[in-house]
């Protein structure tokens, strides 16, 4: 009688028989021994077959193996300190549930157009599940983070009347009679629940109609938007750095051998603690005019300088106070300087840009009306969010963290589209 378990728990069974449920991965073979590698979802573990303990049918069974066949693989449970689970099964049966044939991504270089077309399958490969194990950890972390912090997650419409960020780079469609559009951003819904509940939250898809193909860009990508009343530009900045912190902290205690599988530096994310380090907009232009960039005060930063900013430090920075003409319509002005806004964009070391953006946002009623009509703004879209201006209005403040750059950013990702299961790509829909 063998117990049925999963390979994450194997060590539990240590001498005893068990029953696994997965798919091989892969298999060599030295002479009367066979070296089945089996994932189930939650690990790998080597399998070893002996034809003299499992006979000749069995052996010869094991033999036949297809790569990405499911099986059922009962065995006793041995310590092996050369394995990266520090166990190994020795087989005692296998039962072929279904046999896989041609599987398409072989244990050889493929090119990545090729793999994102076969996504669907490229996703069971070890790396790829280390991602998206350190994603579900990040997720996790930032809803512990913020739970425990007395925040209250809400689900903002993805079909909205309007844009959050004033641009055209929208999906739109029809709603029925009338026009809509994918959302950009669920932080005005954030801002009318935090009117209510005090402290709000939400975590969910967003979408960019950008014709951009560089490695920080999806078209549909995940954002956590924290947003919370009575909170100034010093407040939504420190709550930035302590959310950052931990989840870089947590994918750290939770994630080693997935950061071993993806070869990353853990000594790098050790270094990232409060303080984070902080810089005006001011300072960062003279320092990169300084370096000889050509740029000037009121220009927005591009990834060449987002990448040569952050890399004077060992953690996140911040960059804040940018003029009011490169950031959004809804921003807060400082009160000593109305041509900044009290805002910051926080990027991470090692070149991977901004991972949060976030602001104060203005509560009075009469200079967000202004903002409207300087951005010719329509009222039958925005109308509700200039109630929350004239129906008990307080200071706020609130950002948006990018999920994918994030997790790019702590697992050393070339490119953000291994961050998600399923990038959306330019010209990418498929699968």
């Amino acid at each position: 009688m063998s117990n049925r378990t999963t390979i994450q728990h194997v060590g539990d069974f240590v001498g005893q028989a068990v029953t696994l449920n997965g798919w091989l991965y892969n298999k060599r073979s030295s002479g009367k021994i066979l070296f089945l590698q089996v994932r189930d979802g939650t690990g790998f573990i080597q399998c070893v077959a002996v034809r003299s303990e499992v006979g000749d049918e069995l052996f010869e069974r094991c033999k036949r193996l297809t790569q990405e066949s499911s099986v059922k693989v009962t065995g006793i449970v041995r310590r092996d300190e050369r394995s990266q689970t520090g166990y190994e099964l020795s087989v005692t049966d296998v039962q072929l549930v279904h046999e896989s044939v041609d599987y398409p991504i072989t244990l050889k270089e493929h090119g990545v157009d090729f793999l994102l077309d076969h996504r669907h399958l490229w996703i069971r490969t070890p790396r790829q599940r280390a991602i998206l194990k350190v994603r579900a950890e990040v997720q996790r972390a930032i809803s512990e983070f913020l739970d425990n912090h007395d925040f209250t997650r809400i689900d903002p419409p993805i079909l909205t009347p309007s844009s959050c960020e004033d641009t055209t780079e929208l999906f739109q469609t029809r709603y029925f009679e009338e026009e809509a559009y994918l959302t950009q951003s669920g932080q005005m819904y954030c801002e009318a629940a935090a009117m209510a509940l005090g402290r709000v939250y939400s975590m969910g898809p967003t979408f960019r109609a950008e014709k951009s193909k560089t490695r920080r860009h999806l078209i549909e990508f995940w954002m956590v938007e924290p947003e919370v009343a009575y909170a100034t530009h010093e407040d939504n900045m420190a709550l930035q750095e302590q959310l950052v912190s931990y989840i870089v902290a947590h994918v750290l205690d939770h994630c080693q051998a997935e950061l071993q599988v993806l070869g990353r530096d853990c000594i790098k994310l050790a270094n990232v603690r409060p303080p984070f380090p902080r810089l005006t907009y001011d300072e960062a232009i003279r320092w990169l005019q300084e370096q000889g960039h050509d740029i000037q005060w009121g220009d927005d930063f591009g990834a060449p300088h987002e990448t040569a900013l952050a890399s004077q430090y060992d953690r996140p920075v911040f960059i804040e106070r940018y003029p009011t003409q490169v950031k959004a319509f809804y921003m807060q002005p400082d009160p000593d300087r109305p041509e900044v806004v009290l805002c910051d964009d926080l990027l991470a070391p090692e070149g991977y840009g901004e991972i949060v953006g976030g602001s104060q946002r203005i509560d009075d009623y009469d200079l967000l009306k202004q903002r409207f009509e300087e951005h010719n703004l329509p009222m039958d879209g925005y109308g509700w969010y200039l109630d929350l201006r004239r129906f008990g209005s307080v200071p706020h403040a609130g950002f948006g963290l990018g999920l994918e750059r994030t997790i790019a950013w702590i697992c050393g990702l070339e490119h953000v589209r291994e961050a998600i299961p399923f990038p959306r790509l330019l010209y990418r829909l498929y699968p």
